[in-house]
């Protein structure tokens, strides 16, 4: 597919696994361990028919070359090996070129199974491209509207009576008076499903709906798949740190500001950076 941005952005984009849950729909969180020069594990979360699911890849970069290689480390049947490489060309002034290559194998070889295979990577390859477009393309001119920002809170406390509260997301509406009623399932442990209708400072109630991914006792990351009027992305996580105090308890948030919105919610005379103050 061709993207209307830089071969480098786009590599980076990709390359850079903190981007995918703005890049790619689906894309709850991902996690990355380095392992040598231009090698790395990855484990992704993401969702598939509104069910959340994990996974976990090895990838090598090649930043010079524009392409990153990928392996599945754990396939699930009826594929029995999965690979591939994300390849970016430069096409001329901020002009692209992505492919997307995949080798697989069937479990026994059979041909059914191969067929099924053939026709699933191929819807998945289309609709991911697609969307890698329209999604790179956003976030290479939204470049100005997305920022992020962290606080943090020392509580004397330990990091897991730290985390089981924010964990715990389920009795927010009894122990926060902005939540007005909050519904929470985790069918999967560690995978959360959190919907809230929270109470702004001038009373108006809005809906938001999470998938969050919790790591005891120490991180909790999250990804809004519905936002408040504002924004077009929120993604964050919690940290819970142990020190001779206590706990470092820290909120961190990425934001895109919906620009289309700002006027009627902040009025004509807003800009940019007063939504980003606004959030």
């Amino acid at each position: 597919i061709t993207v209307s941005a830089p071969a480098s952005a786009v590599y980076r984009l990709i390359a850079e696994v903190g981007n995918w849950p703005r890049i790619f729909p689906p894309t709850i969180y991902v996690d990355h361990v380095p392992e040598g020069p231009g090698e790395e594990r990855i484990r992704i979360w993401a969702t598939a028919n509104g069910e959340a699911k994990s996974w976990t890849s090895r990838r090598s970069l090649d930043p010079v070359g524009l392409r990153i290689t990928f392996r599945q480390e754990v396939p699930a049947p009826p594929v029995a090996s999965m690979g591939g490489a994300w390849v970016i060309e430069e096409l001329g002034e901020g002009l692209s070129r992505v492919r997307l290559l995949h080798d697989y194998r069937a479990v026994g070889d059979d041909a059914e199974s191969l067929a099924w295979i053939d026709e699933a990577v191929d819807r998945n390859s289309r609709s991911e491209l697609a969307a890698l477009k329209t999604n790179v393309e956003a976030a290479h001119a939204a470049e100005g509207l997305t920022f992020s920002f962290e606080d943090t809170v020392q509580i004397a406390g330990s990091a897991k009576d730290v985390f089981d509260f924010v964990n715990e997301a389920g009795l927010w509406q009894e122990r926060l008076p902005h939540v007005a009623s909050v519904r929470l399932s985790e069918e999967t442990p560690g995978l959360q499903e959190l919907e809230m209708d929270t109470r702004a400072k001038d009373g108006s109630v809005h809906t938001t709906k999470s998938y969050r991914v919790t790591f005891p006792h120490h991180k909790i990351a999250y990804k809004q798949t519905t936002l408040p009027a504002l924004m077009t992305l929120h993604t964050g996580y919690w940290t819970f740190v142990e020190n001779a105090e206590g706990v470092a308890a820290s909120s961190q948030h990425t934001v895109t500001i919906n620009s289309a919105n700002i006027a009627r919610i902040l009025g004509e005379q807003a800009t940019v950076e007063d939504a980003k103050e606004y959030v």
